[in-house]
């Protein structure tokens, strides 16, 4: 785990961005008929509506959060770039949102993934998310994920 908290991301950080996106999903585009939806994300949009965290300068990871609808924070995209895997920034980016969904008073996360992505859903699963449906959108095949969080009413 790093000693740095997510941050804000700023258009500043968009080229780092679009880079760690790129480098974190290239190793699915011989899984895929065609590139991950990640890859296709408007990020100076998504930062400018203040929904994108990063870790580091340069950026190594970052997770963007979108409310919905039914008491959900929508985990639109968490990537940690190749050489940072493994050093825990991926936990530590799926606990911050955790705690932004309950700072927002908000009890549950859910999240997709590619079918593809074959090694995600235990990944989430391990994180204490449950399957809840998979439906194919935009072409893509997609499994939807949430967790509960625990807390009072």
């Amino acid at each position: 785990m790093s000693d740095e908290h997510p941050r804000p991301a700023t258009s500043e950080d968009l080229a780092d961005i679009e880079d760690l996106v790129a480098a974190s999903y290239e190793k699915y585009l011989s899984r895929m008929d065609r590139p991950p939806a990640p890859m296709f994300q408007d990020y100076s949009a998504s930062i400018a509506a203040g929904e994108v965290w990063v870790l580091g300068r340069p950026v190594r990871g970052l997770v963007s959060l979108t409310g919905t609808s039914g008491g959900a924070l929508l985990i639109e995209n968490v990537a940690v770039h190749p050489s940072a895997q493994g050093s825990g920034l991926g936990r530590e980016l799926m606990e911050f949102a955790e705690r932004e969904a309950a700072r927002r008073g908000l009890r549950r996360l859910v999240l997709y993934t590619s079918e593809a992505m074959t090694e995600n859903p235990a990944v989430y699963r391990h994180l204490g998310y449950a399957e809840v449906a998979r439906r194919t959108e935009d072409g893509y095949h997609r499994i939807y994920m949430e967790k509960v969080l625990g807390g009072t009413d």
